[in-house]
């Protein structure tokens, strides 16, 4: 009996020891040993990358080689529309989350040359880039805002604005798990006026960013370089077979040079951490990456494939209006409305004057004066159950870099009428391309002026219409021309990466943070750390009055 029972204590120890160490099989099979092929990587950088690839400086470039990888880079100059010149976090935009992206993406999953000084001792496997690395420069160290600052609603050089960048890139990531995207983050400065903020924002991105967004592909993987740069004692390597992540004791850098370029020891130390890391990120990626990674490259003439510029969306579960036609069913069409007792106008209509897809799009001219309001409305004769879906998804394009705008939607009946908005602040890059844009229901508050004024939308089974609007400050007029194309509802599947990719309802915070008008920083080439403003972006806090509910005029 007693020697039953010492049986039954040992097999019940080992099966607890068994499930007690369930995540173990995860950490022994990461593998820090070089790729067996030869694997094409690309790296977009400035002059500290530049440093970090150069043979007798950082040594990346040739140790990269030594692990199977064969290394291309852009650099100033670079690519279609010399969008190399452009590395800063809110530029990240421009390369993976714009109309150019298709154009860009291929030249440089196709780019073999060298534009920096390192060893190439590997010959071209041939095909495209299968590893992304990219980096922005020191200057982007520089965040204003506070630490713990939640992401923004556009891009700027704030800690929320970044968080929101790479937020929005990440839907494109999603898009293509056939290429792995290894985020370098930016290198620290001497200057410790923002140094907490962007320890925060890199500890973001190393930890919490992925995580956030339910991000559940292998693809995409952060290297701390800002962290190995702050101290001996700060650690981001692969060591006795676990990640390590040791923060150290300053946020600055600790590995100048002549300037806030990183030193040949800074960036020694940083090879010798990141290119073990590197190998293990890959043979994650390689478990579950698809099975055709590296189709050949077409020939000239072929029409090679393109990828889908944003897949990863939640697809449209039904089309509202792609504006070829004067009126959808059951409307009278987009029809504007405006504050009568003001010298404000307004004109919206379907034209062809500029389109995403199609011939036409719509487009909305106003000029609306201090502390009024304007709305291209469009009204059903019935109300409409929209409840199969999760909210609405369209693309736009503006005049200018400043313009802010809402979607309004209306529930109920046209005698009761509910109206539900979210505002949009349009990024500076709505200005040059289309920006995508994907809103779910739960983003759109009631007004201010109703009943349960901020209450959540809950009424998507009981939709009457719905209408763009802007409105003013009460001593500034918000003039300007909006194009939308495309608008449909949002499918009712989740995507990859569930957060929204423009905007998003910040949580509450305090009331300070709905005054705070952040603004955009172009940022100088590494050779400097000097950023400037180039002007406010948007107006925080814009459009908090809406229509009142009935037309008030009409064209």
């Amino acid at each position: 009996m007693k020697s039953n029972l010492k049986l039954l204590t040992l097999m019940l120890a080992v099966c607890l020891t068994a499930a007690a160490g369930q995540p173990a099989p995860a950490r022994q099979a990461d593998d820090p040993n070089p790729p067996e092929q030869v694997v094409r990587l690309v790296f977009i950088h400035h002059s500290t990358g530049e440093n970090w690839l150069a043979d007798g400086y950082g040594d990346l470039g040739r140790t990269l080689g030594e692990n199977n990888y064969f290394v291309s880079d852009t650099n100033y100059g670079w690519g279609p529309n010399a969008v190399g010149d452009r590395t800063d976090i809110p530029d990240w935009m421009e390369w993976f989350h714009s109309g150019d992206t298709p154009v860009y993406m291929e030249a440089l999953f196709r780019e073999s040359g060298q534009n920096s000084s390192y060893t190439r001792s590997l010959s071209d496997p041939g095909g495209e880039n299968q590893i992304i690395m990219f980096k922005s420069c020191f200057p982007n160290s520089d965040l204003e805002g506070n630490p713990n600052d939640p992401p923004g609603s556009y891009a700027d050089m704030t800690v929320s604005g970044a968080k929101y960048v790479y937020n929005q890139i990440l839907a494109y990531f999603a898009s293509r798990p056939d290429k792995l995207f290894i985020v370098i983050t930016s290198p620290p400065l001497s200057d410790a006026t923002h140094a907490a903020n962007a320890r925060a924002f890199t500890g973001w991105l190393v930890n919490d960013w992925l995580r956030e967004n339910n991000y559940q592909l292998n693809n995409v993987a952060v290297f701390d370089f800002y962290n190995v740069l702050t101290g001996p004692e700060a650690h981001h390597r692969f060591r006795d077979g676990r990640f390590e992540h040791t923060v150290g004791s300053r946020n600055t850098l600790y590995y100048p040079s002549d300037d806030d370029h990183p030193s040949m020891q800074g960036s020694l130390k940083a090879t010798e951490e990141f290119v073990p890391l590197l190998n293990v990120f890959y043979h994650r990626w390689q478990a579950d990456a698809p099975s055709q990674i590296q189709p050949e490259p077409a020939s000239p003439g072929e029409n090679a494939p393109q990828p889908e510029l944003y897949p990863a969306q939640p697809q449209a579960a039904g089309l509202v209006d792609d504006f070829e036609s004067d009126n959808p069913a059951g409307t009278n069409g987009w029809e504007p409305f405006w504050d009568e007792a003001t010298p404000t106008s307004m004109h919206c209509a379907a034209e062809a004057e500029m389109a995403l897809a199609g011939e036409r799009a719509l487009i909305l001219d106003f000029d609306v004066s201090p502390g009024a309001w304007a709305t291209c409305a469009l009204f059903y004769e019935s109300p409409q159950n929209w409840s199969s879906a999760e909210g609405m998804t369209f693309s736009y394009r503006t005049a200018q870099t400043d313009l802010t705008f809402n979607l309004d939607i209306y529930a109920g009946s046209r005698d009761a009428q509910e109206t539900y908005y979210y505002t949009i602040e349009a990024p500076p890059e709505s200005a040059d391309g289309w920006i995508p844009i994907s809103i779910r229901w739960s983003d759109f508050h009631r007004a201010d002026w109703e009943e349960n004024a901020g209450a959540p939308f809950a009424r998507s089974d009981q939709v009457v219409g719905l209408a763009f609007g802007f409105e003013t400050y009460a001593d500034a007029p918000n003039t300007g021309t909006l194009w939308v194309d495309e608008l449909s509802l949002l499918g009712a599947q989740p995507a990859v990466a569930p957060a929204p990719l423009v905007g998003g309802t910040e949580p509450a915070g305090d009331a300070g943070d709905a005054q705070r008008q952040p603004t955009f920083r172009r940022l100088l080439p590494c050779g400097s750390a000097v950023a400037f403003p180039l002007g406010l972006v948007c107006v925080a806090g814009l459009m908090r009055r809406r229509l009142r509910g009935g037309k008030a005029s009409q064209a």
